[in-house]
């Protein structure tokens, strides 16, 4: 199945199990919509500001070392805790080779323990960055503070975020994807406050490959 196919069996089996928790994520998510959450984020032509993360050694990475000449896919996520995200990462791990010689690389605002944990269990031989605290997805408009009546469903279900990500607040990344050309130029994007939908995969490896024929 596409990604999306496998986001939306995730998001039908939650709605059976929780209908009213679904509820309130439905009511979160037309929000955010309706206030055009992640629309500033930086835009077709344009490049991300630098960085500096520890990646899921402890390494400090930065952006000028992640492009090194190459292509570049950047996938912010919400983290290990989150089905989607798991699926996403799965998904995209599947598809290393179709994307060579482009680089990936996820980043959420998780500590160590956590993007060593989807790493691992996705199989991905790229490297996972930690936000910490979100502050780079809040330094490009990615970053969004969890509602109360949300954050209650997500500690009933074992998922208080702040304890993945080391931190006091409950901030968390719009799940977005940026492909990068060599030069850092963002060629194609992804940008979507309904985390439930993601990029397909097709699509990002089509970008990939019309970065090789230029």
């Amino acid at each position: 199945m596409a990604l999306g196919e496998r986001l939306a069996t995730i998001a039908c089996e939650m709605r059976q199990n929780n209908p009213e928790g679904m509820a309130v994520v439905d009511r979160f998510v037309a929000r955010l919509e309706a206030a055009s959450a992640g629309s500033t984020a930086p835009a077709l032509g344009e490049a991300l500001p630098p960085f500096m993360m520890p990646d899921h050694e402890g390494r400090l990475t930065s952006l000028p070392e992640l492009l090194d000449g190459k292509p570049l896919v950047m996938v912010f996520h919400r983290g290990h805790w989150c089905p989607y995200c798991r699926m996403t990462i799965a998904t995209l791990a599947e598809a290393q080779a179709r994307l060579a010689p482009a680089r990936i690389v996820a980043i959420s605002a998780e500590v160590q323990r956590y993007t060593r944990r989807i790493r691992a269990e996705a199989g991905a031989r790229f490297r996972f960055l930690s936000d910490m605290d979100a502050d780079y997805a809040a330094s490009i408009g990615l970053a969004i503070t969890i509602e109360p009546a949300l954050r209650e469903i997500l500690e009933k279900s074992g998922k208080r975020v702040p304890d993945f990500q080391g931190s006091k607040g409950w901030i968390l990344p719009i799940p977005a994807v940026f492909v990068l050309d060599a030069g850092g130029i963002i060629r194609a994007r992804h940008v979507d406050p309904d985390y439930r939908r993601r990029m397909e995969i097709d699509d990002l490896v089509g970008a990939v490959r019309d970065l090789r024929s230029k």
